[in-house]
């Protein structure tokens, strides 16, 4: 079950905390700045210096600037993994209106240290209130998955950062005079789209999730077994998951996708989200020989769900809702499937009745082959 329960700041859990916790120190952050750690958030005021008392472990910092307009800027955030007594110096760039992405001295850093006491009024103490449900949230994030699927820049913009490929880049990639003949045979439509701008993300800004296949089937499959697999992501799930350290790195990676989009505000980690969910809930096959990674989504996903945006899962037709959907077509395969041991069954039964109660999701009759589902006769005459 998902845990609101917040963790209690007692005086020896503040003293440990302060001798052992890590610090994030923020040179020059303006103040109205919209700043936050993991699930919490603030305005700054003219004294913030940045937070203490950090957990060891993964946070996610992020922060969204004012402009001139007092209108706030994209979300832009960054993880770090704080160890004991971690002493982390960011400085804010006014010109960019963003942080710094010019290392910081070390003579800087050692002086900063020295003062750490002076410094210790202007840091604002970790919010240890949502402590525990950031530890639900990400609790299968391993340093592995981190390193291979945040941006190379280091830093998750919930807009992305395009860039324009002139004329001559794509020349390069196609022959001039074919472009020449394709164009005389084109609608105005298509040539004036032609002349727009060819942006494309700015390489290293793109967070690097592993690559779903396209097709649920391989290459040399058969006319009869592209039926099979089409009806099956079993296939496509167990080519992600070769990708990958071990099958478990697949709900880390279903974890960090969901905290880039839920507070790092990115679209791009909510498309993967809903994709690892479709691939998840739809491998039939998969669901006895890879028992551990189901037992783990249907946890993850009950934590995931409980903090989800309510306009994602309440405002839209139960019928379009894809999450809905797809725990639907997951559970009625999970019923039937003699090889699916007890105990994920009775978990599949708990987190119905708990998705029921919350959002009036109807899982009676799972049985019953929806609408859009179920086969198409046609009349031979």
């Amino acid at each position: 079950m998902a845990s609101k329960e917040p963790c209690e700041m007692t005086q020896e859990v503040a003293k440990v905390l302060f001798k052992r916790g890590g610090t994030l120190v923020v040179m020059d952050m303006p103040p109205g700045t919209d700043f936050g750690i993991d699930l919490k958030s603030w305005t700054t005021g003219s004294n913030f210096k940045g937070i203490k008392m950090i957990p060891p472990g993964l946070h996610f910092i992020h922060y969204s600037a004012k402009d001139e307009f007092n209108e706030s800027a994209p979300r832009v955030g960054f993880f770090h993994i704080f160890k004991e007594q971690d002493f982390l110096v960011k400085r804010w760039d006014n010109k960019e209106t963003d942080m710094s992405s010019q290392p910081i001295e070390e003579e800087v850093i050692e002086r900063i240290k020295i003062n750490h006491k002076e410094l210790d009024k202007f840091l604002g103490p970790y919010p240890y209130d949502v402590l525990n449900q950031w530890k639900e949230l990400t609790s299968k994030v391993s340093d592995n998955i981190l390193e291979r699927c945040q941006p190379l820049t280091g830093y998750v913009r919930s807009a992305l950062e395009l860039e324009n490929y002139d004329n001559e880049m794509r020349l390069k990639e196609s022959n001039k005079t074919q472009l020449r003949r394709r164009e005389s045979g084109l609608s105005v439509e298509a040539k004036e789209e032609l002349l727009l701008p060819n942006l494309k993300q700015k390489k290293g800004t793109e967070l690097r999730f592993t690559e779903v296949p396209e097709r649920n089937y391989p290459d040399d499959a058969t006319p009869a077994e592209i039926t099979e697999y089409s009806l099956d992501s079993s296939y496509a799930l167990s080519s992600t998951i070769q990708k990958m350290k071990d099958q478990s790195e697949i709900i880390g990676e279903l974890q960090l996708a969901f905290v880039c989009f839920l507070i790092g505000q990115s679209f791009e980690a909510f498309e993967h989200w809903k994709k690892l969910i479709a691939l998840i809930c739809g491998a039939d096959k998969a669901i006895s020989s890879r028992r551990s990674i189901y037992v783990d989504f249907l946890h993850t996903i009950e934590i995931q769900l409980s903090h989800a945006p309510e306009d994602i899962l309440c405002d839209i037709v139960t019928d379009n809702n894809f999450v809905y959907y797809h725990l639907r077509k997951l559970f009625a395969t999970i019923e039937i499937n003699p090889e699916v041991e007890g105990r994920l069954k009775s978990e599949a039964a708990r987190l119905q009745v708990r998705l029921t109660n919350q959002f009036s999701w109807d899982f009676s009759n799972l049985q019953q082959e929806e609408f859009d589902e179920a086969p198409v006769v046609v009349a031979i005459n």
